[in-house]
C-alpha cells in the first residue's frame, strides 16, 4: 500500500504552484494598478522629495508655470547625471567585500567622492531653488516659506 506521502506529494505541489501562480498574478495586478493610478512623472522641485505640491498651491499663472518648468527641465539632465554618479559611487562600496585587501581605501575614496558629489547635488538644487524663487511675486516668496516651514513642522 502506498504511503499517505506518496499520493499526496504531486497533488500539494500542483495546490502550492496554483496558489503561488495566482500570488503573483494579483501582485503583478496590484502593480499595474497602482502604476495606472499615480500622477505622470514630472518636475520634482529643487530636493529629492519635490516642492511641485507647494508650487501648486501658490496660484502661479501660466507664464510663471512655464517658466519653472523650463528651470526645472533645464536643471534635469545634471542633477539626473550627480544623482548617477552618486548612486554608482555607492554601490561601488556595496559591491566590495569588507574582506578585500583594499577595503579601507577604497571605503575612504567612495566617501570622498560621495561628499563632493552630495556637496555639488545641494549647490545645484540651491540654485535651482533661487531661480523659481526670482520667478515669484514677493507675496508667494513668502507664502511659500510658510509653506516649507509647515511641511518641516509634520512628521513623515
Amino acid at each position: 500500500m502506498k504511503s499517505i506521502r506518496n499520493l499526496m506529494g504531486p497533488a500539494l505541489l500542483a495546490a502550492v504552484a496554483a496558489v503561488s501562480a495566482a500570488t503573483g498574478i494579483s501582485i503583478a495586478s496590484a502593480a499595474d494598478d497602482a502604476a495606472a493610478t499615480q500622477p505622470p512623472p514630472g518636475p520634482r522641485g529643487w530636493h529629492h522629495g519635490g516642492h511641485g505640491h507647494l508650487l501648486g498651491k501658490l496660484g502661479l499663472s501660466a507664464e510663471q508655470k512655464q517658466q519653472v518648468k523650463d528651470i526645472m527641465t533645464a536643471a534635469h539632465p545634471q542633477m539626473q547625471s550627480l544623482h548617477e554618479q552618486m548612486r554608482a559611487n555607492s554601490l561601488k562600496l556595496e559591491q566590495t567585500r569588507p574582506t578585500d585587501p583594499n577595503y579601507a581605501n577604497i571605503a575612504s575614496l567612495t566617501s570622498q567622492t560621495h561628499g563632493t558629489l552630495s556637496a555639488q547635488m545641494m549647490a545645484q538644487r540651491a540654485d535651482v531653488r533661487a531661480q523659481v524663487f526670482k520667478v515669484l511675486t514677493p507675496e508667494q516668496q513668502t507664502q511659500l516659506a510658510a509653506l516649507e516651514a509647515q511641511s518641516k513642522s509634520r512628521p513623515h
